[in-house]
């Protein structure tokens, strides 16, 4: 998943960083309500993890915004107001779910879990293109019947590919995906992971299921 985390004390916010990172997310940081709308504006993610408590505006009105702007990506909101009003009020306003701090992380990782399977591109359980099939929730790939091995990054840009069949995907967009917004601007790396899944998936240049857009960047082929 690429996260946007939106938390304006330091030092919860590096732990909360570095601790979904070591999960296999990519991860993007920001301290205040304005630049949460900014960043979601221009980046594509799969979960917000939202303080409640911020400067400017606060964690319920992002989460206001963010729905009348008809956003849908799920939002877990963080808070050390344990008052049942302020509970309904965050889930009024549009969040999804309600982390009471102090928190133990392996409980928000399994929020984010949760959360993940909720949007519409994840209802079916397993992604299937041809006779490639991927769970997400278990990370696991096969082919026909065959489980292949996938380091987190490789297992993530196929997992994009295919939550988008027949989508031209560019390198910067597969990138900005799966890494966060420090990744360097080597598209050499993307091609090097690209060559390494169709070599693993028995699908070789230019592809049959991972196609090459010459100019443009790549397309998984159409469910069939």
């Amino acid at each position: 998943m690429r996260i946007l985390v939106v938390e304006d004390e330091p030092r919860l916010a590096a732990l909360l960083r570095r601790g979904l990172i070591e999960e296999g997310h990519a991860v993007d940081l920001v301290g205040s309500g304005e630049e949460a709308l900014e960043w979601v504006d221009v980046g594509e993610y799969d979960a917000l993890v939202l303080d409640v408590m911020l400067p400017g505006i606060d964690g319920f009105e992002v989460c206001r915004r963010l729905r009348r702007r008809r956003a849908q990506l799920p939002i877990l909101l963080l808070t050390a107001r344990d008052a049942v009003a302020d509970r309904v009020a965050g889930l009024d306003s549009g969040a999804d779910d309600y982390l009471l701090k102090p928190f133990a992380f392996a409980e928000l990782v399994a929020r984010l879990r949760a959360l993940g399977r909720r949007p519409p591109e994840t209802v079916d359980t397993l992604l299937i293109a041809a006779d490639v099939r991927l769970d997400p929730a278990t990370r696991r790939v096969w082919k026909g019947e065959t489980e292949l091995q996938l380091p987190n990054k490789e297992f993530r840009i196929l997992e994009y590919l295919m939550r988008h069949p027949g989508r031209v995907l560019t390198r910067t967009m597969i990138a900005e995906h799966v890494w966060d917004y420090d990744f360097p601007n080597v598209t050499n790396v993307i091609d090097v992971h690209i060559r390494q899944i169709r070599r693993k998936l028995d699908d070789p240049y230019p592809g049959v299921l991972i196609q090459t857009v010459r100019g443009a960047g790549y397309r998984l082929a159409s469910r069939r």
